[in-house]
């Protein structure tokens, strides 16, 4: 019987503790990408680029199972935001201006072609309006700042001030990256207070330019 690997166990980066900020160094992973804009809430964008995605990923577990002959938990939800001004992370929170890339997880064993072969079956019988879109990409982030949060997505904004500008720079490391979250629940079946979400921040030392 062919063992399922559940990477939300075997991987430090999706361990995280509440009310404690963890710096952590993290390999290159590889990942389903799809790029939108805008208020997750009210873009269209947003619906149409988990529509795309979740369809590849699981044909690419199956396909892995079947012709690999190794299975694994489709990993949670993830997900980078960045803004030309990142206080409407923090302060604002103004939605309407954020840029994303919905992401989900594929094992390093997992080469481009098996992909192409999951797109393909994914596009079968009617397939997601965004699935050109979706793409595999290498994400190296390095050294992390994280920590779980419980609770709504919109009470997020005072734990990132804390990250950003107390525990980051006390560590002599500066915010260089893009906004990463990684979602332990759904939020269409979970209450908001009961929402699990690692809070991630690529970091730098003070004295490192960006690379």
């Amino acid at each position: 019987m062919t063992e399922k690997v559940d990477f939300k166990k075997t991987l430090d980066g999706y361990q995280a503790s509440r009310g404690e900020f963890r710096v952590v160094d993290l390999p290159s992973m590889h990942y389903l990408m799809v790029d939108g804009h805008g208020d997750p809430n009210t873009s269209t964008d947003y619906p149409d680029a988990l529509a795309a995605l979740y369809p590849v990923a699981y044909k690419l577990k199956f396909l892995s199972k079947r012709e690999l002959r190794r299975d694994y938990v489709v990993p949670p939800l993830e997900g980078l935001w960045w803004a030309q001004d990142m206080d409407v992370f923090t302060a604002a929170r103004d939605k309407s201006r954020w840029d994303w890339t919905m992401m989900l997880m594929v094992p390093d064993w997992i080469e481009p072609d098996l992909v192409d072969h999951a797109s393909a079956q994914a596009g079968s019988k009617n397939p997601p309006a965004r699935l050109d879109d979706v793409r595999l990409e290498t994400l190296a982030e390095g050294r992390c700042v994280q920590t779980l949060h419980l609770g709504s997505f919109d009470d997020e904004g005072p734990v990132l001030e804390r990250m950003h500008h107390e525990f980051i720079p006390e560590q002599g490391l500066r915010v260089d990256g893009k906004h990463h979250e990684i979602y332990f629940s759904d939020f269409r079946r979970v209450a908001p207070e009961k929402l699990r979400t690692i809070l991630r921040q690529p970091v730098r030392p003070i004295s490192q330019k960006s690379g």
